[in-house]
């Protein structure tokens, strides 16, 4: 089978070639492609690629090109993992709101839309290339913001299933706290992507997450960056990025004057890729652990092998709503256990949600809504309106202001806006 990673000169393409080296018996890939428009970061990734494959006795080919259609060209897989503008418009999404008060983060508030706008576009001419050149492919979307993005591609009607690593992140850490292997837990995961609660823990199908809450508070609340004693009073295990609307005001004091995430990845990447140009490293770095994303070669592994298998197996995905919570159109895209057939994702039932969580839920899938069709229309009337929906803007004035200020910054990559 042929798999192709679309922004594959990305830093953190080994994490995914070490998954697909230990899983070859799951996923017999035989040849891994990787597309980038740059060609200085392709030749390094690709070369460590290459290597990490034949370190583990993988038979699979590495392919490197800046052709998109050589790339998608009779593919099985396609992956998405691109960002466009890079880390400088990243530096922009995280900063530009901060001057308004609000947080400035990639896939959350007003950054989160600003890199909508440049990225929904762009993934929907790929997916348009892949329903020509390889019509029966799985589009695996992994680009955030990835519940936006997702809802593009179904709109489009393509074949594609959005994927985030929060969840079996949080999987993996419940297996270690309770010295069990990982594939003897299941979570009662849900909400909308970068938007979710965990609100039940399954070891061998019995609730154990009363348990992890009094035995195990502080490392739950680590992972969440919110209190403990708020952890344990929501009686669930909130999604990392639910911080930045539980403590917005005190996220923005922080990061006001700090050294932004961009700038942090930037100068790591600039590490890692030296790392990668020498021709004697064939595993993955230690540093890479530093960029993010765990376990997200194990998440695309097995979602992948299980949609060309069919094996039926349940996955946490971004898949359409159906009536998956009643609150929500069906439209609506959301983060859930799905079962995942060689026909897509289906999503498996989900426990009444407390009015808590229900009305962010609802209001943060309105933004949603109108996120994506500023982003396919383009207008700025249409971006304040969206900046006006979402709960941590929700001011006419900052929606305003906000709305021009990103328009110009990302004037580039906005065709609409020239």
């Amino acid at each position: 089978m042929k798999l192709t990673v679309i922004g594959g000169g990305s830093t953190y393409t080994p994490e995914l070639v070490d998954g697909l080296a230990r899983a070859h018996s799951a996923l017999p890939v035989s040849e891994l492609v990787l597309q980038d428009p740059d060609a200085e970061r392709l030749d390094l990734v690709g070369g460590l690629a290459a290597r990490m494959l034949s370190r583990a006795g993988h038979p699979a080919t590495v392919t490197t090109t800046a052709d998109l259609d050589k790339a998608i060209d009779e593919a099985t897989v396609v992956l998405l993992q691109l960002r466009v503008g890079g880390q400088a418009a990243r530096h922009l999404d995280e900063t530009i709101p901060l001057e308004c008060g609000c947080v400035g983060q990639e896939t959350t508030g007003a950054g989160g839309l600003a890199k909508a706008l440049r990225t929904v576009p762009v993934v929907l001419d790929i997916a348009a290339r892949v329903a020509d050149l390889a019509p029966n492919a799985w589009i695996v979307d992994f680009t955030n913001p990835v519940g936006i993005v997702t809802c593009a591609l179904l709109d489009a009607g393509h074949r594609a299933v959005g994927l985030c690593n929060v969840a079996i992140g949080v999987q993996r850490r419940a297996a270690a706290l309770l010295d069990v292997p990982p594939d003897r837990i299941s979570l009662g995961h849900a909400g909308l992507n970068h938007l979710t609660w965990v609100r039940s823990v399954l070891l061998d199908g019995q609730e154990v997450l009363p348990r992890l809450l009094d035995e195990h508070p502080d490392e739950l609340a680590k992972a969440s960056g919110l209190p403990a004693s708020f952890v344990r009073r929501l009686g669930a295990v909130p999604s990392y990025y639910l911080r930045y609307f539980y403590q917005h005001d005190q996220v923005v004091e922080e990061l006001r004057g700090a050294e932004t995430r961009a700038e942090q990845v930037a100068a790591l990447e600039r590490d890692l890729l030296d790392l990668y140009a020498d021709p004697t490293l064939d595993t993955k770095p230690a540093r890479l652990e530093e960029r993010g994303g765990a376990f997200y070669s194990e998440a695309a592994v097995q979602l992948v092998a299980s949609l060309l298998t069919g094996r039926g197996d349940a996955q946490v995905v971004n898949v359409r709503n159906h009536g998956t919570l009643p609150f929500l159109d069906d439209r609506a895209v959301i983060e859930v256990p799905s079962r995942i057939t060689s026909a897509g994702a289906v999503p498996l039932p989900v426990p009444a949600f407390e009015p808590l969580f229900a009305g962010l839920v609802a209001h943060v899938s309105a933004y949603e809504e109108l996120a994506l069709d500023a982003a396919l229309r383009g207008g700025v009337d249409r971006v304040a309106t969206a900046l006006l929906a979402h709960p941590l803007v929700g001011q006419a004035d900052i929606a305003d202001r906000l709305a021009r200020d990103l328009v110009a910054a990302n004037r580039a990559h906005l065709p609409w806006a020239a």
